[in-house]
């Protein structure tokens, strides 16, 4: 099941995400989640795994496990190399071991101080607060985007947690129109308005943290997951699903894009069984019931100050 973007080319609607997976386990992780039926991976320069990232999708392609063209692979552009665009593609290029990304997105809307291609660092300065780069516009590192695929280096691009305000101004001054925003969307953080306004503009979204942040966000930033919410947990009942599942089907029934990650091999394989249900109209209204506008995943821990206030 796949969703056709504004370039033309299909995106699977479920992928793995890979943030933080330790690189030790990586090759085993994608192997096997290859073999499930996922044909969709969600990287980025920030996480810093991409080298291994690469030398799984090498050691699955050399064993004919798949080819290149069956799958869809996504890496970001990292605060510190908005400056450094084609450079920070070509570095993740060669990490991923890949002739073209399937899609290339801005991972924030803010430029950092730059640290090196690739080094991806949130550089600090005096007072602990964030670096932030006021020379470079979000325009001008649009059209370095633009660039990767005149190039050749990109099929798609797009942007990463970006509010309508931003979204409509990328529209505004786009060659290329984004293909797509990927936001940390689930149902205690629904955001139908930003969802609706990018679907209604050709924009797809892509939801991170779908499943609320679970385990990771709860050990990061002390947040609280719809994984355990009573009502869902009936509802997971009722379909005879777990509760991931359940959202799972609701992400993609808004007509979502969803990367769900896990390090466990039967989370893998139970986040993929969600095309075998359907949950009804009611059902659907009764989660959006569930909104709490609650955001799980906050960097401000790390970076000294709330992009978000």
């Amino acid at each position: 099941m796949a969703i056709t973007l504004n370039s033309g080319f299909k995106m699977p609607v479920i992928g793995l995400g890979v943030w933080r997976m330790e690189g030790k386990d990586i090759k085993d992780l994608l192997i096997n989640a290859i073999k499930i039926g996922y044909r969709h991976f969600d990287c980025a320069a920030d996480y810093q795994n991409e080298g291994e990232v690469g030398e799984a999708l090498a050691e699955a392609f050399k064993t004919g496990l798949v080819k290149r063209e069956d799958l869809f692979i996504t890496t970001k552009l990292w605060n510190s190399d908005h400056g450094h665009v084609v450079e920070a593609c070509k570095a993740s290029l060669k990490k991923l071991q890949l002739d073209y990304l399937d899609l290339f997105l801005v991972h924030f809307p803010i430029a950092t101080k730059h640290t090196g291609v690739g080094t991806t660092a949130s550089a600090l300065d005096e007072e602990g607060v964030l670096d932030i780069d006021t020379t470079i516009s979000l325009e001008t590192t649009w059209h370095a985007m633009e660039q990767t695929v005149s190039m050749g280096l990109v099929r798609s691009i797009g942007i990463s947690n970006y509010d309508i305000f931003l979204t409509r101004d990328c529209l505004a001054y786009s060659k290329i129109k984004p293909a797509v925003n990927q936001i940390e969307t689930h149902p205690y953080f629904q955001r139908d308005s930003l969802v609706n306004f990018c679907q209604k503009h050709g924009i797809a979204v892509t939801a991170h943290t779908p499943l609320g942040g679970s385990l990771a966000n709860t050990e990061w930033f002390g947040s609280v997951s719809c994984l355990d919410d009573q009502d869902l947990k009936g509802l997971a009942e009722k379909y005879k699903k777990t509760v991931a599942q359940v959202v799972l089907r609701w992400g993609i029934q808004r007509n979502t894009i969803i990367i769900p990650k896990s390090s466990k091999q039967e989370r893998l394989e139970e986040n993929y069984k969600v095309f075998d249900f359907e949950l009804t109209n009611e059902d659907m209204e009764f989660i959006k019931s569930k909104d709490r506008k609650y955001r799980t995943n906050n960097p401000a821990k790390f970076w000294g100050l709330d992009l978000y206030a």
